[in-house]
């Protein structure tokens, strides 16, 4: 989740849509520490919360409000999932960039339908996947650069909590909502990290479950495999509500040796915190949570030790 480094263009000024939890925690505090992008506008419906925070922000009631100033260059949709492909087509057709908070969209036919008018329109579109900057990931994927485990066989990724009940009145916990439970919410970080590593899986396979069995409640659990045969390797991506011990967050098998690590990133505690891009701790996880790495370097030399995670 780092912040882009300093330009000598002007910045961006971009409009967020929504101040909620993404908006709050993740976006307006890396935009607001970059000084390539102009936090400008934000749209919230109810109240001015956004202004206590970034008091230089102009607070709009509607995506249209914000839409209409001109000098508005990128669009942030921040919004509940089912929103995410409708306001996207605003501000394309608008003649705006813009970034969509994961997930892009609930279905292929419409993330397909809004690159299409992407291109049309030749806007920047992308999608918010802010786990590409983990420490734990940057780690792993150096040790995958460095070949420090020989040839992989497979990863397990894992993103765990543990929640027996639903949280009240959370759309991400209501199956009336397109695009609500487990393998929309935490399915696009841990999909999109293994496609940044290997590429796209030459088979796709799964299960997805609703494990708590409440009633209009969507999935709670997933385990998918994204495999690739002719590679020799493949992907278990794993996530739960029902996991009060946690597994590893990585497990990582390769021809040389095993790399283990715990624990989530940093970076979205230290955000909730107040502690932002800038900040001489930010992304830097204690030595306490660096991962292990046991491995043959040699015929007849082996070795095990903690591996310094990258600063996020």
């Amino acid at each position: 989740m780092s912040s882009s480094s300093p330009s000598s263009l002007a910045p961006i000024k971009v409009g967020v849509v929504g101040f909620g939890m993404s908006a709050r925690v993740f976006h307006c505090p890396l935009l607001a520490a970059s000084t390539d992008y102009h936090l400008a506008t934000i749209v919230e419906r109810h109240g001015e919360q956004s202004k206590l925070r970034y008091p230089q922000v102009c607070v709009v009631k509607s995506l249209d409000d914000l839409l209409a100033i001109d000098d508005i260059e990128l669009v942030v949709i921040t919004t509940p999932n089912d929103t995410h492909v409708s306001y996207a087509k605003r501000v394309l057709l608008a003649g705006k960039n813009c970034v969509v908070e994961k997930p892009f969209a609930v279905s292929e036919t419409e993330a397909r339908e809004l690159v299409q008018i992407a291109q049309t329109s030749g806007k920047v579109l992308s999608v918010f996947q802010n786990r590409r900057w983990d420490g734990d990931f940057l780690t792993l994927k150096a040790l995958l650069r460095e070949n420090a485990l020989g040839h992989v066989v497979e990863i397990e990724s894992r993103f765990d909590r543990y929640r027996a009940l639903k949280k009240p009145n959370a759309w991400r916990e209501d199956n009336s909502f397109p695009g609500s439970g487990v393998l929309f919410d935490l399915g696009a970080h841990l999909f999109d990290q293994i496609v940044d590593l290997l590429g796209v899986p030459e088979y796709v396979t799964g299960t997805v479950r609703n494990e708590r069995q409440i009633a209009s409640a969507p999935d709670d659990s997933f385990m998918v495999v994204l495999d690739y045969p002719t590679k020799n390797v493949k992907a278990v991506c794993r996530a739960g509500m029902l996991v009060r011990d946690k597994p590893p967050r990585f497990t990582v098998l390769g021809t040389r040796g095993t790399f283990t690590k715990h624990g989530l990133d940093v970076q979205e505690d230290q955000l909730k915190e107040g502690i932002a891009p800038g900040d001489m701790a930010y992304g830097r996880e204690p030595p306490a949570s660096f991962g292990v790495l046991d491995a043959e370097v040699y015929p007849d030399i082996h070795i095990r030790g903690t591996v310094t995670t990258a600063d996020g």
